[in-house]
Order: C-alpha cells, then structure tokens, then sequence
C-alpha cells in the first residue's frame, strides 16, 4: 500500500508539473521573474538609495530571494493543497497528506530547474562551482523539511479556517524580513544576532550563501539544530494532518 501511494504521489507530481506547462506559458518563466522583480526591488531600494548593499548584494540577494521563493511556494501551496482538494477527498479514499506532497514536491522540481539557471548566473559573476557543493544537499534537505513540516501543520488549519491563509501571506512576509533574506547577518547589531541564531530560515540561507559565494561549508552544529527542530515540525504537522482527516470530508459537503 504504502509503494502503490509513493507511485501516487510522484506519477501526481510529474502530471501535475505537465499540467502547469499545458495551461500557462508563464509557469517556469514566473518562478525567474518573480524574485528577479523582487530582487530589482529590494537592490533599488538597499544598494542603491540607502547604499547599504556592498559588493556582493546582488549574488547575495539572488540566492536568498531564490530559496525563500521555494520556501515560500512550499509552505504556501501545500498548506492550500487540502483544502483545494476537499471535493476530491471526499470521493476518494486516500491519505489526505498526498496532496500537499505533490504541491511540494512539484515546486522543488521547479526549484531545481532554477537553481541550475541560478549557479550559471553566479558562474558570470565570478563564483564559479566549487568544492563544498557537496554540503548543499544536505542544506537543502534542511530547508525542505522545515518548509514540508509548516505546510503539514497549515494544511490541517487552512481547511477548518480557510481565512487563515490571509494571515499566513502576511506572517511569511515579515518572516523574509526577518531572515536575512534581504541583508546580511553581519549586518544585525551585535546584542540581536543570537536571536537571529535562533531563525532556522536565517541559519538555512546564512549556509547556503557560504557555500555558493565563499566555498564555506555550514555551521554544522546550527544546521543541526535546525534539521533537529525541522524533523520535530515534520512529525507535528503529520500528527495534525491524521487527527483532522475524519473531518475533511465532511468539509466538503
């Protein structure tokens, strides 16, 4: 049972991926545009107004706008998926945990795509691939379990308070701004940044970026913790999605 709902979920993920492809032409391309008009945004405004910037801002904000956008789109997509799904979970019988999954797991094959296109551009930049890239994928697995674990819990509340949704756009959007998404760590005065410390999305995009740019690998022992508290969400959210399940149905009368 549990192979056929793995066959389920990726044959989903790649109908649903070519589904997006069939009915818009901007699928893909909007996934470039937009964080690159963010991106124009926010180095108008830091690097060239305030000249707060630097050097490197624009690798830099690339590759934070370019994570928080798979960050995003997977606690935001999946966090709906139930609930955009509830005519489908009333009439048939599956764990309504496979939707979200396909909505994430969708947006990280996007997301790798991107990321291709995101190494060739800081390769023009002057930082080309090197040897800690090996330590991304375990970065990434990071951002995706802790991205995964607040979709599960979302996911569950969305369907019970579909008005939710309005408040979770605005908590991702002072969330960004709180990361160092947009400015550097470095940045933060010196009595604050153990409250950054305590950010997983500040501590996730920090190690990126040293990897990226400087060839750094991460804070292990702060990528610990965060995979740590990113598994303990994880198991959160399932524990909602299957308490809630009887009453999905029920919903969507």
């Amino acid at each position: 049972m549990r192979l056929h709902l793995v066959e389920l979920v990726l044959f989903s993920t790649y109908a649903e991926l070519r589904a997006e492809a069939a009915r818009s032409y901007l699928g893909l391309i909007w996934w470039v545009l937009e964080p690159a008009m963010m991106m124009g945004a926010f180095w108008l405004v830091f690097d060239v107004i305030l000249k707060t910037g630097g050097p490197d801002y624009v690798p830099f904000l690339l590759i934070g706008m370019t994570l928080w956008q798979w960050m995003k789109s997977c606690i935001t997509h999946g966090g709906y998926a139930i609930w955009g799904s509830l005519p489908m979970v009333r009439q048939v019988r599956l764990p309504p945990l496979v939707f979200p999954l396909i909505a994430m797991l969708s947006d990280t094959v996007k997301f790798a795509c991107i990321f291709v296109l995101l190494v060739a551009i800081l390769w023009a930049l002057g930082y080309p691939p090197n040897a800690a890239y090996w330590a991304l994928p375990i970065v990434f697995a990071a951002i995706f379990l802790a991205a995964a674990g607040a979709g599960f819990v979302i996911s569950a509340l969305v369907p019970l308070v579909p008005d939710l949704r309005f408040v979770i756009e605005q908590v991702l959007m002072v969330v960004m701004f709180l990361s160092g998404v947009i400015f550097p760590l470095d940045k933060v005065p010196e009595h604050l940044r153990w409250v950054m410390a305590l950010n997983p999305v500040a501590v996730v995009m920090d190690d990126a970026r040293g990897i990226l740019l400087h060839g750094q690998l991460p804070n292990w022992t702060g990528l610990s913790k965060v995979a740590l508290i990113s598994v303990v969400l994880c198991v959160v959210g399932l524990l909602f999605v299957q308490r809630l399940a009887p009453r999905f149905p029920k919903l969507a009368s």
